[in-house]
């Protein structure tokens, strides 16, 4: 499972709240506590597209942003 460029990882966002992402294995998870939305990675492609994506539970969501080092986006 290739990573995403760093550059590019700092220019998506979630589509649906503008949140940043975070990648974790083949998917980018939204860092907005309110979506909870993860999107799937295929081929080395991140597909940003809202009907492709995964709400998470508030637990996996807790889970991945402590695992990722950081809190969720407070911004929105």
């Amino acid at each position: 499972m290739p990573e995403i460029d760093r550059e590019l990882l700092e220019i998506l966002v979630c589509p649906q709240s503008k949140a940043p992402l975070r990648q974790v294995g083949d998917w980018l998870y939204s860092t907005d506590p309110d979506t909870r939305r993860r999107y799937p990675i295929r081929d080395g492609i991140p597909i940003m597209l809202i009907d492709e994506a995964e709400t998470v539970s508030p637990e996996e969501f807790g889970r991945i942003m402590a695992q990722t080092g950081g809190q969720p986006d407070q911004t929105g």
